[in-house]
């Protein structure tokens, strides 16, 4: 039987089309080609955006979600998002995490658990590259607070793990306007095992801008105190 290959590559557009527009299922696909016989496995946009960050399974969960991609995916420490929201959900002030979310606080005690010691730093952004070192940062856009990880700065983007949206980038001239707190909370011992500017997380992170966040006025709390300028 003669394989068309024109017309399977056609096939096999519209199918990628198809996968890519419906996106929002993050299910891996195995296409078929007509006449062809060939298999191929289709990755959706949406699970390729988090297979490097942990998706928040709750609103409030920003800080836990945020937390466990630290470590899993720039520690080599893999936990998942359920334990840590269990662990500081326990140990923490239920009522205004329930209210509130997560604070720096709340994940400082887990991580400490954890044997990473981390802390809120007053610090340029370009400090994460000359440490080769991640940080947990809050966004605030137009009042909507929201913590994501920063994996990495490359050509004027930086690139962020969203528990919300999965790895992406942005200018860095967006991100600076809503990180407006200027405190990075970073983990400053076991630097030996610190994942920073990873190859496997820009190519799945296609600049695009931050749309609004998660709706709540929360997320005030951060009781860490703030370190100066200087060294992390």
């Amino acid at each position: 039987m003669k394989v068309r290959p024109r017309h399977g590559l056609r096939c096999l557009a519209l199918a990628c089309a198809f996968v890519v527009l419906g996106g929002a299922s993050a299910a891996n696909t195995d296409l078929r080609i007509p006449y062809g016989g060939y298999q191929i496995r289709l990755t959706s946009l949406k699970e390729a955006r988090f297979k490097t960050t942990l998706p928040q399974q709750y609103d409030f969960s920003c800080g836990s979600a945020a937390t466990a991609t630290l470590l899993t995916h720039q520690y080599g420490h893999p936990v998942s998002e359920v334990d840590v929201f269990v662990q500081m959900y326990n140990n923490g002030d239920q009522a205004r995490i329930r209210k509130e979310g997560f604070s720096l606080l709340d994940m400082r005690r887990y991580l400490r658990s954890k044997g990473y010691e981390a802390d809120g730093f007053e610090l340029p952004l370009d400090k994460l590259q000359e440490e080769n070192v991640p940080a947990i940062v809050l966004l605030n856009d137009r009042g909507y607070r929201h913590f994501v990880v920063v994996k990495g700065l490359r050509d004027g983007r930086v690139l962020l793990g969203d528990p919300a949206r999965g790895t992406r980038a942005m200018p860095r001239s967006r991100f600076e306007a809503l990180w407006d707190n200027r405190v990075m909370f970073v983990v400053h011992n076991r630097r030996e095992e610190a994942r920073f500017n990873q190859a496997r997380d820009w190519q799945t992170a296609p600049p695009a801008p931050l749309d609004m966040g998660i709706q709540r006025d929360g997320l005030r709390n951060i009781t860490v105190p703030r370190r100066g300028p200087g060294d992390i």
